[in-house]
């Protein structure tokens, strides 16, 4: 397979004030850090308290943590999880607003399999700032193929991880998420809209999470990446794979909670 499915690469250069709805009673603050190779990486930390469950949230290609997730964040805060979601530096402007990360970095010439520098940070930075409380990977095309490959490479310091169209193929070399299926033992749910069901690496990628005991989950309407919770972008009800999101977290809460 010589491309790589579902990434977006629409650009829309619209900048919009990140909001969340209960925010006066919720600590939201910008941070920043450096990986291992320079990288200035922006984020935001969205805190209801520090043991309460931990979603940590990665966008798609071209996009952005605020832009993606600008109306995900506020019903995640409402069901009471600490938030921390960061800028790569593989993304850009589409969904609104800037990436930060990016706009650091004078020539990109990053694969996506380098952004896993970053999300293994924020992993070391959500220990790194107290938080003690269940701790769940989400992540969106190409960032869903690098939370698997945390997911098995950091196992013991994760519960569970969702994986929104999890990106494959040749540009994901090194990090192709359809390697690492059969060594995850946490609890994962593999998400994808059936749009993309017709095509047939994805068709047998949903195949593979499935034989290997994970769960699937078809979201009818959908779009790509964890888009397909979005009304607006979906442009129908999402309520039922809201659902399905709010069961597995749940589950992964509650099955930590007894081991």
């Amino acid at each position: 397979m010589k491309h790589l499915f579902g990434i977006s690469v629409l650009s829309v250069v619209v900048l919009i004030t990140f909001a969340c709805s209960n925010k006066e009673h919720l600590n939201d603050t910008d941070f920043d850090f450096f990986t291992d190779d320079s990288i200035h990486v922006f984020g935001d930390i969205f805190e209801t308290n520090k043991s309460a469950p931990l979603i940590l949230l990665f966008h798609q290609g071209g996009s952005n943590s605020r832009g993606e997730y600008k109306t995900i964040i506020p019903e995640l805060i409402d069901k009471g999880y600490n938030i921390i979601t960061i800028d790569q530096r593989r993304g850009g402007q589409t969904y609104g607003s800037y990436n930060r990360t990016v706009a650091e970095i004078p020539i990109n010439n990053y694969g996506y399999c380098d952004a896993y520098s970053e999300i293994s940070k924020t992993l070391d930075l959500a220990y790194d700032k107290g938080f003690n409380g269940k701790k769940i990977l989400w992540g969106s095309s190409y960032s869903a193929a690098l939370v698997i490959k945390l997911a098995v490479e950091r196992s013991s310091e994760i519960d569970g991880v969702l994986a929104f169209s999890p990106a494959s193929g040749e540009p994901l070399a090194g990090c192709d998420p359809n390697e690492y299926f059969d060594d995850i033992e946490l609890p994962l749910l593999v998400l994808r809209p059936k749009s993309e069901m017709e095509y047939e690496s994805v068709a047998n990628q949903f195949e593979l999470a499935k034989n290997t005991g994970h769960q699937t989950y078809i979201s009818t309407p959908g779009v790509h990446g964890s888009s397909m919770l979005v009304y607006d972008r979906v442009l129908g009800d999402v309520s039922e794979t809201w659902k399905v999101v709010d069961e597995f977290l749940d589950s992964v809460v509650q099955d930590a909670s007894n081991r």
